[in-house]
């Protein structure tokens, strides 16, 4: 199954709600995979995002629906980009 990294943002309202329910992080990890998104690792990172995430959907179009869901929200941003298994990008060259 195609593999996506998931980079995100917290909004100040989602900081909030992050602050005052830290287990909405698993709730909304269990709404992902009823999209059809699965979370397979989960990071905070310091810098210009908060979340890296790297999932695993069917297709973009499952991995996108999932991300303007989550968005639509208000309490994050994402970028979502198609991650390519080293193997089969560097076969492409041979």
């Amino acid at each position: 199954m195609p593999k996506y990294v998931m980079i995100s943002q917290l909004t100040d309202e989602g900081a909030k709600t992050l602050k005052n329910n830290p287990k909405r992080v698993k709730e909304v990890n269990d709404e992902l995979e009823q999209m059809g998104v699965k979370v397979l690792e989960q990071f905070f990172v310091l810098g210009d995002f908060d979340f890296l995430n790297i999932v695993e959907a069917e297709d973009e179009s499952s991995v996108s629906k999932a991300a303007v869901e989550l968005a639509s929200r208000g309490s994050i941003k994402t970028k979502t980009y198609t991650a390519i298994p080293m193997h089969e990008f560097t076969s492409a060259f041979e």
